[in-house]
This record gives C-alpha cells, sequence and structure tokens, in this order.
C-alpha cells in the first residue's frame, strides 16, 4: 500500500530541472517571494549585522568572481568534481550565500559538522576530493590540522567573518574575495541541458545512512530544489489562514546538517523569510535573540526544549511573546515534553518534521493547525511512503509498525563510492525506487482525519525484551518528565533471561537531587518507569549517573558511544572475577 500526503495540500508544483539550486533561489522566475518585499534573509542573532535580499544576491555574484579568479574555477571546463569545496564553519550570515556563490561556479558543497576533529575533517577533505577549505577563525587550528593532513596548500584555506573576530585574519577572508569580485568581470551564465540538475551533485551531506560509518551522501540541485518547494507549498494554505506573509525564524541550527540547511534557511530565505543566525547553542543568547529579533518560529531539536523547560527562571527574564510555533526535527520529540511544555506556554503550537539526509531532508511536517502531539505530521507535497514488516509484508492498515520507504523527487542520487551501501539503502519494486530510511513507524489519523506519521525509534536502536520491542526515545521521554532528570540516554544490555534491557544513562538536576545518595534517586527513576509503563519496558539494566550525555551536532544521542562505555564496563568486571 502506497500512501500519499494529505489531499487537502497543493500539489507539488513542476520541479525545475535544469538551473542550479543558486538561480532557483535567486530568480522570481521560478516562485521564490520578490526580492524587493522579503525580510533580510539571514541576521547574525549576536550583534544584528544583516544583508537585505538584493544585497545577498549582489555578494554572491561577487563572490562567485572572486572564489573562480583565486580557485582558478571556469565552469566550462572539467567537471563540477573539479570544483569541490569544504565549508567547516560555525554558522555565519555568510554560509549559505558562499554555498550559492559556488553553485553558480558550477561546483558542490561538502558542508563539515563544526564538531568534527582534524581527523573526522581530514577524512572528509581526502574523501570529497576538496580543492579549498572554508573555516572560520574559531575552527582555524583543526582546520590547518586537517588540510597538512589530507595535503591541501594553506593558500586554500579561506575565513568567514563572525561576530567578536578581532585583528587581521592569517587567511583571506570571504569579504575581501567579495571585494576582489567587484573589480572582475561577470561569471558567465551556466547554460545546463534539460534535466542536468537532477543529474549534478550540489551538496556533499555526510550521514550514517541506516548503518555504518558517515559516508558523503550525492544530493542533486533538483533534490533540494524539489523539498523547498514541498515546505513551501505544504505549509502555503496554513500561512494563508493565519494572515502570515513572511515571519522570523531561528537559524540556531547547523547549518552543516542538511535540517539546518534545506528545512531553516533554504525554506525561509525562498519564501521570503528572516532567519536569526546564532553560532551555537548557549541558553542566554538564544534567550536574548528570540527576545530582541521577536522570533515567531523556533527551529530546534529536543535537548533545546529540554534546556529551555530546565532553565525556567532565565525564560521568565526574557519576552518570548513573539513565538507561536515550535519547530522540532533531527531526533523524536517526546509527548511527554511537550505537554510539559504547552503547560508552561499554552500559546504555543508544538510540532514536528521527520527526515533523513538521504531525502534532501524533508519527508513528514506537522502543519500549525493539524498538530497530534507526538507526531511527525504528515507525508510533504510529492513524498510517497509504504510502511514493511520485517518479513516483506506491506503494512495496509492502521497502527501497524513496520519500517518506513520513501520516494519522491528529493530522495538523493546515492552514496558516493560505497556501491554495498547503495544496494543495502535504495531498493526497486514495480512501484520504483525506494529509499529505506531503517525507522520503525505507524499510521494514525488525526482529529482532522488526515495520516499521521508516529516515528518509534531508529530499527537498530530497538531493544528486544522477551520478543517484545522498546523504543528508547519513549523511555527517555518518560524520564525527563520527572524532577531529577536533567537529559538521559537509554541503551540495551544484555540479559540472560530476556535477551536485552534497557538501562537509563541519567543526567541529574543538581538543584533536586543534593543531599541525596544515588541508590535512592535511581530507585526513584525505576519505579517512575514501574508506575506507568509496561513489565517488559522497566529499567532492569539499571540506571548510571554521567556528567552528559554523548550527543551529535544535530542534538541526536550517540547511543554507540554509551554501548561501547557498557561493553568496557562489562569487560572491566570480567577482568575482575
Amino acid at each position: 500500500m502506497v500512501f500519499h500526503p494529505p489531499e487537502r495540500l497543493p500539489k507539488l508544483p513542476p520541479v525545475p530541472d535544469s538551473i542550479t539550486l543558486e538561480e532557483f533561489m535567486s530568480n522570481e522566475q521560478y516562485g521564490r517571494y520578490p526580492l524587493d518585499q522579503s525580510r533580510s534573509p539571514y541576521t547574525c542573532g549576536l550583534t544584528g549585522k544583516t544583508y537585505s535580499a538584493r544585497e545577498v544576491k549582489q555578494r554572491v555574484d561577487f563572490l562567485a568572481r572572486g572564489i573562480g579568479k583565486r580557485l582558478g574555477f571556469h565552469p566550462h571546463q572539467d567537471t563540477a568534481w573539479d570544483r569541490v569545496v569544504t565549508l567547516f564553519s560555525l554558522n555565519t550570515i555568510d554560509y549559505i550565500p558562499f554555498t550559492h556563490a559556488v553553485h553558480r561556479l558550477d561546483g558542490i558543497v561538502a558542508p563539515a559538522s563544526a564538531a568534527y576533529s582534524a581527523s573526522e575533517l581530514e577524512h572528509q577533505l581526502r574523501s570529497s576530493g576538496a580543492k579549498a577549505l572554508f573555516t572560520c577563525t574559531a575552527l582555524l587550528d583543526t582546520a590547518r590540522k586537517a588540510a597538512k593532513a589530507a595535503g591541501l596548500s594553506e593558500d586554500n584555506i579561506f575565513i568567514l567573518s563572525m561576530a567578536g573576530d578581532t585583528g587581521s585574519p592569517p587567511h583571506t577572508t570571504v569579504d575581501e574575495l567579495i571585494s576582489q569580485g567587484r573589480q572582475l568581470p561577470p561569471t558567465p551564465p551556466l547554460q545546463w541541458a534539460k534535466g542536468q540538475g537532477a543529474r549534478q551533485v550540489a551538496y556533499l551531506c555526510y550521514s550514517s545512512g541506516t548503518s555504518g560509518l558517515p559516508k558523503a551522501v550525492m544530493i542533486s540541485h533538483t533534490n533540494i530544489i524539489s523539498n523547498v518547494l514541498a515546505g513551501c507549498v505544504g505549509e502555503a494554505p496554513t500561512r494563508d489562514e493565519l494572515h502570515i506573509t513572511t515571519q522570523v525564524a531561528l537559524g540556531l541550527l547547523p547549518l552543516s546538517h542538511i535540517y539546518g540547511l534545506t528545512v531553516v534557511a533554504l525554506v525561509s530565505q525562498y519564501r521570503g523569510d528572516e532567519v536569526i543566525v546564532l553560532p551555537k547553542f548557549e541558553i542566554d543568547s538564544f534567550l536574548q535573540a528570540v527576545d530582541r529579533f521577536k522570533i515567531r518560529r523556533l527551529n530546534i531539536v529536543p535537548p533545546i526544549l529540554i534546556s529551555m523547560m530546565q532553565n525556567e527562571d532565565k525564560c521568565r527574564q526574557h519576552d518570548l511573546r513573539s513565538v507561536k510555533f515550535l519547530y522540532s526535527g533531527a531526533a523524536p520529540l517526546g509527548k511527554e515534553l511537550v505537554q510539559d511544555a504547552l503547560k508552561r506556554y499554552p500559546q504555543w503550537r508544538v510540532g514536528q518534521g521527520y527526515g533523513m539526509t538521504e531525502a534532501s531532508p524533508l519527508v513528514t511536517s506537522t502543519d500549525e493547525l493539524d498538530v497530534d502531539i507526538g507526531s511527525s505530521g504528515s507525508l510533504v507535497p510529492g513524498t510517497y511512503a509504504k510502511i514493511v514488516t520485517p518479513d516483506g509484508h506491506e503494512v495496509t492498515a492502521y497502527d501497524t509498525p513496520g519500517e518506513m520507504l520513501v520516494q519522491g523527487p528529493s530522495v538523493v542520487l546515492g552514496y558516493l563510492h560505497s556501491e554495498r551501501a547503495n544496494a543495502e539503502t535504495f531498493i526497486w519494486d514495480e512501484d520504483g525506487r525506494w529509499l529505506r530510511t531503517g525507522d520503525e513507524v505507524v499510521v494514525r489519523k488525526s482529529a482532522q482525519g488526515n495520516e499521521h506519521w508516529f516515528v518509534v525509534d531508529r530499527i537498530k536502536e530497538l531493544i528486544k525484551v522477551k520478543g517484545h520491542q522498546v523504543a528508547p526515545a519513549e523511555l527517555e521521554a518518560h524520564l525527563l518528565t520527572h524532577p531529577a532528570v536533567y537529559d538521559c540516554a537509554v541503551i540495551p544490555v544484555q540479559d540472560p533471561r530476556a535477551g536485552e534491557v534497557p538501562k537509563a544513562y541519567v543526567v541529574k538536576v543538581s538543584s533536586a537531587t543534593a543531599g541525596n545518595p544515588d541508590e535512592e534517586i535511581a530507585q526513584a527513576l525505576e519505579k517512575h518507569v514501574q508506575d506507568h509503563k509496561a513489565n517488559h519496558k522497566w529499567l532492569r539494566g539499571g540506571v548510571e549517573f554521567v556528567d552528559a550525555i554523548p550527543k551529535s551536532a544535530s542534538g541526536k544521542i550517540l547511543r554507540k558511544d554509551l554501548k561501547e562505555r557498557e561493553r568496557a564496563r562489562q569487560r572491566e568486571e570480567g577482568a575482575k572475577l
């Protein structure tokens, strides 16, 4: 059975397939909100520095000229693979415009997580074949080490300016390239053949996929364009009903991550919104930005909402009345956490989106006027899905779990140099090519009669207790409602009778646990689960207290790190016997 987007949503319009993403984003001919009526696309949340939409378009033009001259990038020579550039930076207002400048040169951008170590960045430089590295001063030491190890000349390292930069940068800056570009002749327009946008890579984004080490995902220009259109037309009816022409959105999530790149930045820019850019999450600067810029839409990940709930006193010191919609992604947002947030902020609507790098990324999204707490919303226009059970049968009924398969124009070209991963992740049947998500889902109808998708958890993360499946995300969401828990993660541990049982790693709230022995707190948390969850979901693996839960830059819990910690503990205990 193939599931479709709700009938109430507009159909996905024809997707241009012979232009770059840069032209799609800057040319009103392709439906973007008029430049002169748009808000400033990107504004620094620390300093207020910004450029108008038309100024951004001009800066992209000049920057393309400067980069082309400096790096010898000639669009009509060689291929796009000879013009791969790695972008290793914290969020800045020039982050997205820089990527557009590279696209104007018929090049490829490989965003790198700002959390990378030098060895991780070196791997990406080598695997992508990067010819240059753009970074920021805060990450320059790591960038230099990685570039040296990868054999990349320091002459090909460049700097994106950020708030707080002082002195003269040791490398050429983006602003200097723009100044140089002003004096150069225009870059010749690209003349792409029909379908070239669907074949040519725009971004190399690194993802673990459904298994294994991070791999370079080849995302075409048309993949991204289709996802931007899906995000815009899917929300258009509600924006009309709420009389939203343009709005101010939070740009805190890493722009190197596909969620921040597409859903937060590109969708907002295309529809004329303003993105308030922050380099990283700090509760004080975050709240100050919401207050100062009157942000309406908070694009977040679950840890940010958790921090808000844990810092209620600080939140009260700021005017947050501008916030109407809190939109979470990258990891499941627990129902209990949402209910807690709505008790404190009843004027909010809280929704989620679901996606993958391999889908560019948006697959499902919550409509502001059709919220079903705990769901990740409905399929976005142009996207179709199936649910398949472990034995390969297609699900045809609601509330029946299985793996989600996805199809649509935003499903990417595949992984670079990884045929095995391609064969495992992208499969064919009589209905065409499908993306295996690796996530267990169920579909239910909302009060308004629309199909909503509930993501249970990663299939590979599910804990198997005597044949029962236990989703770590469900237990984590429940534990977070306990006043002693600041943060937590749940993993499986081996058990001779049950096969596996859940174990919780917990970061305590110091003010709520002071003077209480860890053993008593652990017992209270175990009882908290026992009082509300089925027997097979109890924390029979115990509770262990830690200083921090390991997470990726996008907020996903790195359970593999905790599993390795548990294996090390078991080895140590075994050695003592």
